[in-house]
């Protein structure tokens, strides 16, 4: 029997939109879904941006105010795709309102605010999800299980990169994200989170790291206005850009592998070229997210002079299937947000977590926590989640 879920989206810029047609597209995909979401809600603070999503969505009622979407009856869960600093009393807050849960990374500011949203879920008994997109790419999937199976032999060490221009322009605006107090750690929060959860996904458990970080472009302009995504001003006061907009990092796996993961918003020249290379004892395995659904291979018993080979994943692949029929057809990066939304809802409907959890997000926090101190401190630090 398939059921309606009643749900909500607080927090309606870019993502807030991604989730929302995600949800839509779920039942396209997965049909044997026994759930079927229904846009109850969206919650706001920029005036009229609600009540505009409302409109082109479909929401049953939009607020400017979260709490309404809280104490709502009709809301059984929740994506909070709201600032960073929101993320903790908000997550929270649903939680104890028992709505199931599908939070943005990087869960809050620090590890302690990713902890007090996953307890609240465990707390409370609802389901949680976490968006660490990239792990649900089904060629990054079809990764992990050659890794598993030992088709490189042992993992030695890998290299995970998270390079984008968003924020090269001088004139992007002093938005939220470059400030400590509501944007966290800058690029730590915002690409390395991700790089840090592809690691653990693939190989494992960090161990312990150290890193350097920089600020390549200190001061911005104001905005003179609400923005959304990543506005330009030109013109406005100037102030401060407080957090990170470089990061490198030296890692050891408790496999006792060795690593490294280098993310920056500022890379004049490039456009989300994000990715992997892991090494291992007889092969590699190489993954270009703008090249979403393909794989580079090494493997056999060459060692030296042994080629590399494009494979092209197609069903069989994580959740492939569910949107294409055969091999290098292409998926996009909504696909992925519809994978998350799915396992998400699928959580619900099993009462077991599918897809990523706030535990992730936790591992993923700690790891943040232990940069921003070896950045400081000039040290390798222990990651402790």
């Amino acid at each position: 029997m398939v059921r309606t879920l009643g749900v909500a989206v607080v927090g309606f810029g870019w993502m807030g939109r991604v989730h929302t047609q995600a949800y839509a597209r779920v039942p396209h995909h997965f049909p044997q879904l026994p759930l079927r979401p229904r846009l109850v809600a969206v919650a706001e603070e920029v005036p009229g941006r609600a009540e505009e999503a409302a409109e082109r969505f479909g929401f049953a009622s939009a607020t400017r105010d979260w709490r309404e979407v809280a104490a709502d009856p009709r809301v059984e869960a929740v994506s909070v795709t709201a600032p960073n600093f929101l993320h903790r009393e908000i997550g929270v807050a649903m939680a104890e309102a028992g709505k199931h849960l599908w939070i943005e990374k990087p869960v809050g500011l620090t590890a302690a605010d990713a902890r007090a949203v996953a307890d609240a879920v465990a707390a409370s008994g609802v389901q949680g999800a976490v968006g660490f997109n990239y792990r649900n790419a089904p060629a990054v999937e079809a990764a992990r299980d050659l890794i598993a199976a030992g088709e490189i032999g042992t993992v030695t060490h890998a290299r995970v990169r998270l390079f984008s221009d968003y924020a090269a322009h001088p004139e992007g605006a002093l938005t939220w994200r470059y400030e400590r107090a509501r944007g966290g750690s800058g690029v730590l929060g915002d690409l390395a989170s991700h790089g840090v959860d592809l690691a653990r996904f693939l190989l494992g458990d960090i161990a312990e790291l150290t890193a350097d970080t920089a600020v390549f472009v200190p001061e911005r302009a104001r905005p003179a206005g609400a923005t959304a995504g990543h506005t330009r001003a030109s013109g406005g006061e100037l102030g401060p850009v407080e957090n990170e907009d470089y990061v490198g990092c030296l890692l050891r796996f408790a496999s006792g592998a060795r690593g490294v993961l280098e993310a920056c918003r500022v890379s004049v020249g490039e456009q989300n070229n994000y990715g992997f290379e892991v090494h291992g004892t007889r092969g590699a395995v190489l993954w270009d997210f703008r090249r979403m659904n393909e794989l580079g291979v090494s493997r056999g018993t060459g060692y030296q002079d042994q080629p590399v080979s494009t494979v092209y994943v197609g069903p069989g692949a994580g959740e492939y299937a569910a949107f294409q029929p055969g091999a290098a057809n292409a998926m996009g990066y909504d696909d992925l947000k519809v994978i998350e939304a799915y396992r998400f809802l699928r959580s619900v409907a099993e009462g077991t977590p599918y897809g990523t959890t706030l535990g992730d997000a936790v591992h993923s926090a700690a790891a943040l926590d232990a940069m921003t101190r070896s950045a400081e401190t000039g040290t390798w630090v222990s990651v402790r989640p």
